[in-house]
């Protein structure tokens, strides 16, 4: 096996014990970009030297081999901040931007001893369910170069999906972790709301984001969630709660364990080879003595509704700042103050931004905010108390990820409805702030990957991995798979 392909447990167990440095390790990661990423675009910058510069470092101190993620390579999505790289956000209007600081959950994985290697493309400012919205080009899923990655996060899942990276950094606001891991073939987890600092993630909706990894592995993804978690002091958010050592349950079994199931919910949203792949899981989770049982969520079919309210409020704040005065882009056909806030925003922000940004501007106006604002708020609070009530009978939650597999580029650029569509299981997940992960758990008849969703309860990460290392197991899917080299780029 080729060490691009190696699992982080593996390649930690190799470079401690002196077999492989992490030199090597970084390499084998770079020639892998140089081999694929051409085809796929899943990176915006690769920062070969510094990464080549760490690597060399980790070794000649002695601590790659001590660290926990010591020599491991991975990717960040390129809306976290990395001293004195670019941070464009897949926007135009920060296309030259380089922070002063470094995010929190970046510093924490270089802590632990991981080797950054690159920023990841990604839909402008995780605003999407495709990277189809980057300013820098559209990201190809590894496993069909005709198909789109997912998103928001595509470049972060296709990087891990092609062996780029071992491991990648994604940020999750409706789904944008777990959507484009299923579609990818890769483990992708959104921890609780608060689990993560968000210190240095550049903002989106700030009450749903939430910054996760994706790996191939859930062992892997618990791996990096140690060195994720924990309490900041630069973000308000984030919680104090402690933070356990999450592989610390990934070998038992499925026995006795709860499986909710929302079928009402599950309904008629899903592809056939979705429901295919999600009902054999299951039934496989039964034979190794989980308890299924059907639980009710009844407002979750207005999530989506709810959710395109509140996160595009959000987005109309947070992207205020981008005035072309402080920072970014700024139009030289500017003649007056207003033509700096309006020509700026025309020329540096992309059509989705824009329409979100106007959607969100007009909830909150005055007229409007009681009508569309208020109610959502009102229909979160539904939400969040249906989990409550669901998990008085279970200890996860099941449901499919996406309700299709990869969808050809294109397919649903024009219809925004349609590409909203992509997160209809997912961004319950975020408007009552638990944690979820996605497991690939299959194969369509095109040999595309399909993704398991589960659902814990807040800060119950534990039992989460736990379960869904049950369910890889049992999977019809080859854990730790890298995609297959797809045939040339379509015309």
């Amino acid at each position: 096996m080729s060490l691009h392909e190696l699992s982080i447990a593996e390649l930690r167990r190799r470079i401690a014990s002196g077999e492989v440095t992490p030199l090597e390790a970084s390499d084998a990661a770079l020639a892998q970009i140089d081999a694929r990423d051409r085809d796929v675009h899943a990176f915006l910058d690769v920062h070969k030297d510094r990464a080549r510069a760490r690597a060399k470092a980790l070794a000649e101190s002695g601590t790659a081999k001590t660290l926990p993620l010591g020599g491991v390579p991975v990717a960040i999505k390129d809306n976290m901040c990395v001293e004195g790289t670019l941070t464009t956000c897949g926007s135009k209007i920060l296309g030259k931007y380089q922070p002063p600081y470094t995010a929190t959950a970046v510093a924490r994985l270089q802590d632990a001893g991981a080797i950054v290697i690159g920023k990841t493309n990604l839909d402008e400012f995780a605003m999407g369910s495709s990277t189809e919205n980057s300013a820098f080009g559209v990201t190809r899923n590894p496993w069909d170069l005709a198909r789109a990655p997912g998103g928001s996060s595509g470049g972060s899942a296709a990087a891990v999906a092609a062996g780029m990276a071992a491991a990648s950094l994604g940020s999750d606001t409706g789904g944008s972790i777990r959507q484009p891991a299923a579609l990818c073939g890769v483990v992708g987890v959104k921890p609780t709301y608060g689990r993560v600092s968000r210190y240095g993630l550049v903002a989106f909706a700030s009450s749903l984001d939430q910054i996760g990894p994706f790996t191939r592995s859930v062992e892997d993804a618990a791996l990096v969630l140690n060195a994720l978690c924990g309490k900041d002091q630069m973000d308000a958010s984030s919680a104090s709660v402690p933070v356990p050592d999450f592989t610390s349950e990934l070998d038992r079994s499925l026995k006795s364990v709860r499986i909710g199931i929302p079928w009402t919910f599950l309904g008629s949203h899903v592809d056939p080879a979705v429901r295919a792949s999600f009902d054999r899981t299951i039934e496989a989770a039964k034979r190794e003595g989980a308890d299924v049982v059907e639980v009710a969520l009844p407002n979750a079919d207005f999530g989506l509704a709810a959710y395109y309210i509140l996160a595009n409020a959000e987005a109309s704040a947070n992207l205020a700042r981008f005035d072309g005065i402080r920072y970014g882009h700024r139009s030289p056909r500017a003649q007056s103050l207003y033509d700096v806030y309006a020509k700026t925003r025309e020329e540096g922000f992309g059509r989705e931004v824009k329409r979100r940004v106007l959607l969100g501007t007009y909830v909150l106006s005055a007229g409007y905010y009681d009508a569309y604002y208020r109610r959502a708020q009102q229909v979160r609070s539904l939400i969040i108390r249906d989990f409550a009530e669901a998990f008085q009978k279970c200890d996860v939650i099941a449901l499919p990820t996406s309700p299709t597999p990869a969808f050809k580029l294109g397919d649903k650029t024009d219809d925004p409805i349609l590409m909203y569509l992509n997160d209809v299981f997912t961004i319950p997940v975020n408007l009552a702030g638990l944690p979820g992960i996605s497991v690939p758990c299959g194969l369509s008849k095109e040999k595309l990957p399909i993704g398991l969703q589960l659902i814990g309860r807040a800060f119950d990460e534990t039992t989460l991995l736990r379960v869904a290392a049950g369910m890889e197991r049992i999977a019809e899917f080859p854990t730790g798979a890298v995609a297959p080299v797809s045939k040339g780029i379509p015309t």
